[in-house]
């Protein structure tokens, strides 16, 4: 005999439902009452079966035996008596009820009641970056609420390690901030039960196989999103990428990728992989990350300028005599390996440096969108000059024994990179933007000096004395060593007479907020989780700062451009010095 359900045809044979008759006339009166169909007790229990699971959205029916307690409150003891036998007999699942559940709809499975979960893998799990501050930027996000209560952290490598192994290395980076301790212990054991590893083994393809049975696993039939963290090296890229578009990728939620720097070795290695991206992603998936771009200063230059009135008026050539760009770097990352091929260009002025620019000097947006932003950014980058030799200066540090450079830097890897950049808009013409990088120097400082012109016609001219360029008006944003806001500004001197003096009007962070302030990668990592994108450099962004480098670049490739060699511990190379003299512009050391 056969049994018909919506537009399947399931044939039953004696032999197939062996089951004792009782179990089928205890539930004769209940499969009336809800008017299923069919010749035989036994066939109204099994769509009576399937209309239990699509009631009560079970997942594996082999589950239900672990949940007769459900069935009692629900159905009646009756009922849930006639349950609990049958059940505990592993052949009630046949292959003609399978058949009877792959006709249900597949949303009848899914709890939507939480929301999407959200898997976040971290390819490269292993790493020095992963260890010290992916993993850890995740648990300060988890502990602040910032984290679904659903989610599942993967980390892959290819390692033979266990999911405890893991868990021990990410253990012991794993710390609360001061002032989140309560149930400190706790969540570190709530994060870590939620993360496990993937050996991936040698074979890109079939580790990535792995990796999604395993989320699949994890994220059950529920909506689910994903982000890819690619902490691997730039020759692993491409692979691992590939395997992921399509081996990986949820269809059930969005998909989003972020890729470390540098993003590409010039001009055109960088076009080719941005291709090659684009053939397996769509741009708004592609997070191109740079830890320094995730600074509260960074986050802080578009919040001053738009909604700041005192300044918005001021922000252009009429007011504005130049602009200075400053960063110098502490030697905790051995530049050895750290520069080696790539040098600070490649690494820290294409991205960082440029990045900071675009954001100093880009038009209003029309909104706060990710989109709109990058819009405004991308066209101030595409009106900065190309570089010339004439107005860059590079440098490399010298060895500790201070007679020559040393062995573990490639010879055309620069550490130190000054130069002079013109903006060539009707807001910018003629200001010079001047930038200051490098390795190993004095101080380790990262501020922005916006240095305005004199005041015309200036009364107090005699009263400032003798060294008038101290009475530049400035405004300075400070990342390091602390964090502030300076505006300097020319003051009566206390007491009798006329006596002026350059003051700082200072707002000191640590001073005024009594709280410990995130790291880059918490920040840039919950802007991948929203979707906010302005931080990071989409595709003709990259484009148009290689286009600006690029003349340099090549000059280096030709060994017209000699590399000036520095003191560890000093100021760098002499040459910065006069560059700035070059373009008039007094170059602020405290």
């Amino acid at each position: 005999m056969s049994l018909s359900l919506s537009s399947t045809s399931v044939s039953f044979s004696k032999s197939s439902f062996t089951r004792p008759i009782h179990h089928c006339n205890r539930i004769n009166s209940l499969s009336k009452s809800l008017n299923v169909g069919g010749d035989s007790l036994c066939q109204r229990f099994r769509v009576l079966k399937l209309w239990i699971v699509e009631r009560f959205n079970f997942e594996p029916i082999m589950q239900f035996k672990r949940s007769t307690n459900h069935f009692k409150n629900s159905l009646g003891s009756e009922l849930s008596n006639g349950i609990g036998s049958l059940f505990s007999d592993e052949k009630v699942i046949s292959g003609e009820s399978s058949s009877l559940l792959k006709t249900s709809s597949s949303s009848s499975f899914v709890d939507d009641s939480r929301g999407p979960s959200l898997s976040i893998i971290i390819i490269g799990a292993t790493g020095e970056l992963a260890r010290s501050k992916i993993f850890p930027a995740l648990f300060a996000l988890y502990y602040s609420g910032f984290l679904p209560e659903n989610v599942a952290i993967f980390g892959y490598s290819r390692k033979n390690m266990t999911d405890e192994d893991l868990r021990s290395i990410i253990a012991s980076t794993l710390t609360c901030r001061v002032d989140h301790q309560q149930n400190c212990g706790d969540k570190i054991d709530a994060f870590l039960r939620r993360t496990y590893y993937i050996n991936g083994g040698y074979d890109n393809i079939s580790g990535i196989s792995l990796l999604n049975a395993r989320m699949e696993q994890i994220e059950g039939r529920s909506r689910a999103n994903r982000i890819f963290y690619l902490s691997v090296p730039q020759e692993a890229l491409l692979d691992i990428a590939s395997c992921l578009a399509s081996g990986a990728q949820t269809k059930k939620g969005w998909n989003r990728i972020i890729i470390e720097k540098p993003f590409g070795f010039d001009a055109l290695s960088s076009h080719r992989l941005t291709q090659s991206l684009l053939l397996k992603f769509e741009e708004k998936q592609i997070y191109r990350i740079d830890h320094l771009l995730g600074r509260n200063l960074i986050e802080n230059l578009t919040v001053l300028r738009f909604a700041n009135l005192v300044f918005e008026p001021l922000w252009s050539r009429t007011y504005i005599d130049n602009i200075q760009v400053v960063l110098s770097e502490d030697l905790a990352v051995h530049p050895g390996r750290y520069f080696s091929g790539y040098g600070i260009i490649r690494d820290i002025v294409h991205s960082h440096v440029l990045q900071t620019i675009a954001l100093l000097a880009m038009e209003p947006p029309i909104s706060l969108d990710g989109e709109d932003i990058r819009n405004e950014k991308v066209k101030v980058l595409r009106s900065i000059r190309k570089l010339k030799p004439k107005d860059v200066i590079l440098g490399q540090y010298k060895g500790s024994s201070g007679q020559k450079v040393d062995v573990s830097l490639n010879g055309l890897a620069p550490t130190y990179f000054a130069a002079a950049l013109y903006i060539d808009n009707a807001r910018w013409d003629g200001v010079p933007f001047l930038v200051k990088t490098g390795l190993g120097l004095m101080n380790h400082q990262m501020e922005i000096r916006i240095q305005f012109r004199h005041v015309p016609g200036n009364v107090y001219h005699e009263k400032i004395g003798h060294n008038f360029e101290r009475a530049t008006n400035e405004l300075i944003l400070r990342d390091v060593p602390d964090e502030a806001i300076l505006v300097r500004v020319n003051n009566k001197v206390p007491g009798l007479g006329l006596k002026l003096d350059s003051s700082e009007l200072n707002l000191l962070y640590k001073d005024k907020y009594n709280m410990e302030v995130p790291d880059s990668y918490e920040h840039l990592l919950l802007d991948v989780i929203d979707g906010d994108n302005h931080l990071f450099m989409r595709s003709d962004e990259l484009a148009a700062a290689w286009n600006i480098l690029t003349p340099i670049l090549n000059e280096m490739d030709k060994d017209n451009i000699s590399l000036e060699l520095y003191e560890l511990g000093g100021r760098g190379p002499v040459g910065a010095y006069y560059l700035w003299a070059k373009h008039g512009v007094r170059w602020v050391e405290d």
